[in-house]
């Protein structure tokens, strides 16, 4: 569970932050700080895509999580840049497509220009190579982008413990990040722990499309608290310390899912919400 606002702890070797008044964070390795709340853009392009970034950081998301294959980070960029807001306080996620292996630092390169931004926070292999002969290799060049200050940390997406455990052997460095999809109805008690014991950060994505919003025991635990059960499956990731980057082009509703920060799951909740992935 995490602590209090105003207060950290150490779980799994990673330090959990809650210093911030409005956001948590994750400790990830070179002392990279992420916000456990992020905006997803999947699916949100074009000017959509725009007005959608700039409300989330108007509501006071400060992660933002993008992709070379969404097509959306030049509408990311600007959203960045007419925020008002400094690039150091947006922590931004990019990742590699499958398809772009052997092409890793022309893919960082170019996402870098069309963000218009010199680094980004996070890069992720957005799924594993097709040919698993290129699973370290791969890896490794990932690695050489964050030496190179080309991303301040690196990770992966869609990744088995199977092979994150391929990829420590290889180089002895666990990825930062395991970005899955995840939500109360696929919760894995084992799979999580494996991810802690590792260091690794487990981020989930599509936490309401894996969600029934309507079960019974969202709806009570979100009367409970005054709030919607949409607030409520947001609020047991962070309280998991798992990251959650929630997406909507709706601006009432991304106000609402950054409003998560007032109220707390008890563990009697936490286990019942669990329980929902039996």
């Amino acid at each position: 569970m995490l602590p209090i606002m105003g207060m950290s702890s150490v779980n799994g070797g990673r330090t959990v932050d809650m210093n911030h008044s409005d956001h948590c964070t994750a400790v990830l390795p070179g002392g990279v700080q992420i916000p456990l709340l992020g905006f997803g853009t999947w699916q949100a392009t074009g000017e959509d895509g725009y007005r959608a970034v700039l409300a989330a950081l108007d509501s006071g998301y400060r992660h933002i999580d993008t992709a070379t294959m969404y097509g959306n980070e030049e509408q990311v960029g600007r959203a960045v840049r007419d925020s008002g807001l400094r690039r150091e306080v947006i922590f931004i996620t990019t990742k590699l497509p499958p398809e772009r292996v052997g092409w890793e630092r022309k893919t960082i390169e170019e996402s870098l220009r069309t963000l218009g931004v010199d680094y980004v926070d996070l890069w992720l292999v957005h799924w594993p190579p097709n040919d698993a002969g290129d699973l370290i290799p791969v890896w490794r060049e990932m690695l050489a982008a964050r030496d190179d200050n080309l991303a301040r940390t690196v990770g992966v997406s869609n990744f088995s413990t199977a092979q994150i455990d391929e990829l420590i052997q290889a180089t002895e460095e666990a990825p930062a990040v395991n970005q899955i999809k995840w939500g109360p109805r696929l919760y894995d008690r084992q799979r999580h722990a494996e991810h802690r014991d590792r260091g690794v950060v487990l981020e989930g994505y599509s936490p309401f499309k894996t969600t029934d919003l309507s079960d019974p025991v969202l709806t009570r635990i979100a009367d409970a608290h005054d709030v919607s059960p949409a607030q409520v499956v947001l609020r047991w990731h962070l309280d998991h310390e798992i990251v959650a980057i929630p997406k909507s082009v709706t601006p009432e509703r991304i106000r609402a899912n950054a409003d998560i920060f007032g109220f707390s799951l008890t563990p009697e909740e936490m286990r019942d919400i669990d329980a929902l992935g039996s």
